[in-house]
């Protein structure tokens, strides 16, 4: 079918500019939402814009959630409302301040400058590279990240929106909702469910064209709390204890073949993700992910005992710590139990002439806190690559094609009772 979308390429563009113009970088260990100004900025502008798009129920929460309506034109209550979902921040791995991106039209193949400096993106460690010749490619500079996670996907709902609210074809209601803080797995403990009624719903947060998610890691994280001694070096015989010392030891507890650089697919790992401190106090902040529930349930366990396995064979004066958080859960069981939601999906993106990749997510969106939640929500493609990282890219054509998905979507949904 003809893209729709295309006509509006250029607005479309133009927004996520804007967007990654505002630095919503997250902020680890924040306890309230959002954790960043930026984040309320864009949150202040978002809602300028819903307004100015003609939609309903507009709010704006103290902790920088954007939710609003659009209600279908056709009279009566029989189809279906779905949700699309979009989050403000970016990743706290990479700066996302003064991001300066390029575009890049008709890429020609080959390694890709990244601004005047050493860094680049070459297709011999992206092969993927290879499938976007001819695209229209947009990067950085190389000193941050792009933003596409998730901006991308703000712009791509609020195009769809602008189509929709034009047109007047039958189709589905729709709720929309801009959430803070996804990132650091905070922005969820303050979701407005009750301004958010919709039979399921879509996180428009994924990666390359076709894909669509609907299984993710259990996760969980883990805080191991190593105490010692110091004493000045030279003194230091039977009377030290290094806590950074002892922290290495623990690390050789874990597998070396169970971890994010040696597994893939629907493996588990554990991952060592920071480590802080000094002679007398170190804490080692573990992830800890699995598909499987089982399987997760093993690998806390696993922790737990090393922790118990450390303390009795090294007889501290100060024992070792662990306290572990569950943070989301695999959405699966409950996507399953609304299989319409995937049959949408799929049907639309076939409409659109693009095959739907199915993947499992090795990582989490707000949708598995929202099938925790009694909401079935799967992920949807942006149209980039390499999320959080300098080199972070999308292409104009990506998305574009997530814009005539949403739009097809909504249309097709009129066809379904709820």
């Amino acid at each position: 079918m003809a893209s729709r979308a295309s006509q509006h390429k250029d607005r479309l563009l133009e927004r996520f500019l804007n967007y990654i113009s505002i630095d919503t970088q997250s902020k680890v260990g924040a306890t309230m939402s959002p954790s960043s100004s930026g984040q309320l900025k864009l949150a202040k502008y978002l809602v300028q814009e819903v307004k100015a798009l003609g939609l309903e129920q507009i709010e704006l929460s103290e902790q920088g959630v954007v939710t609003a309506y659009l209600p279908a034109p056709q009279q009566g209550n029989g189809v279906p409302t779905i949700g699309l979902v979009a989050h403000l921040d970016t990743s706290p791995q990479v700066s996302g301040k003064n991001v300066k991106p390029e575009v890049i039209e008709n890429y020609r193949g080959g390694d890709i400058a990244l601004g005047i400096g050493e860094a680049f993106i070459s297709p011999v460690h992206f092969p993927f590279l290879q499938q976007l010749i001819g695209k229209t490619l947009i990067v950085t500079d190389g000193n941050t990240l792009l933003g596409a996670d998730n901006k991308a996907g703000i712009a791509e709902i609020m195009t769809a929106l602008s189509v929709l609210k034009e047109s007047k074809t039958e189709r589905a209601n729709i709720r929309v909702v801009f959430m803070p803080d996804e990132e650091i797995g905070l922005g969820m403990n303050f979701f407005p469910l009750e301004r958010f009624s919709c039979d399921w719903a879509y996180t428009i947060d994924g990666g390359e064209v076709g894909e669509l998610e609907y299984e993710n890691f259990n996760a969980a994280n883990a805080v191991v709390t190593i105490y010692g001694h110091g004493i000045h070096p030279g003194l230091a015989k039977d009377k030290m204890v290094n806590a950074l010392a002892l922290a290495c030891e623990f690390q050789q507890y874990f597998p070396k073949n169970e971890t994010p650089e040696t597994t893939e697919g629907k493996a588990g790992f554990y991952h060592l993700d920071g480590l802080e401190g000094d002679i007398e106090k170190v804490q080692l902040h573990y992830i800890i992910r699995d598909f499987d529930g089982d399987n997760f349930v093993r690998r806390k366990a696993f922790i737990a005992q090393a922790v118990q396995d450390f303390n009795r064979n090294k007889q501290l004066k100060r024992q070792v710590e662990v306290q572990i958080t569950d943070i989301y859960r695999n959405m699966y069981d409950v996507v399953q139990t609304v299989p319409q939601a995937i049959e949408l999906a799929e049907q639309a993106m076939k409409k659109c002439g693009i095959t739907p990749l199915h993947k499992a997510i090795r990582g989490g969106t707000d949708g598995a806190k929202l099938a925790e939640m009694g909401i079935a929500c799967p992920n949807i493609f942006t149209g980039g690559y390499n999320f959080h990282s300098k080199q972070e890219l999308i292409t104009l054509e990506g998305m574009v094609s997530a814009v005539d998905v949403i739009i097809t979507m909504a249309e097709l949904a009129s066809e379904m009772s709820n």
